[in-house]
């Protein structure tokens, strides 16, 4: 399965999207071709007769249109993922909900012990700023 979804040559992108386009255009074509003999403006018959076949008909193509799509961009899997080798472990990221690091609950930690911080303006020290800063200069001027 992974030889499917990544392929050592895959076809190139612009030959795929050719075959995309030229499947979806004789899809079209085969679609037209079919529904409008049997629409009303080609024939002597009521809207209110045929609506029903037309509909399905209508439904089915535009099914296939989106499976050949779907199909499409499976095939154009290699190119949206990248250069590749295969799966790596670190391109699954599972992390359990309730036990990530930022939990603020103090029963519910795991990481260490929760601490509060004092905000005293003992706590903060005094700006280490000697001089103030040098005005900017245009770029032209060395």
């Amino acid at each position: 399965m992974r030889q499917f979804f990544f392929p050592r040559r895959p076809m190139s992108r612009g030959v795929l999207l050719f075959i995309h386009a030229l499947l979806q255009l004789g899809l079209l074509t085969a679609a037209a071709l079919w529904l409008l003999p049997r629409s009303p403006w080609l024939t002597a018959v009521e809207w209110s007769q045929v609506w029903p076949s037309l509909a399905v008909g209508a439904g089915l193509w535009l099914a296939t249109a989106l499976t050949l799509r779907l199909l499409i961009e499976l095939c154009l899997l290699p190119y949206h993922l990248g250069p590749r080798e295969g799966f790596a472990p670190s391109d699954m990221v599972t992390r359990s909900f309730e036990r990530r690091p930022a939990v603020h609950d103090a029963q519910a930690a795991w990481t260490s012990d929760a601490r509060s911080i004092e905000i005293e303006p003992s706590v903060l020290g005094s700006a280490r700023v000697t001089r103030p800063a040098d005005p900017l200069r245009p770029q032209g001027d060395t």
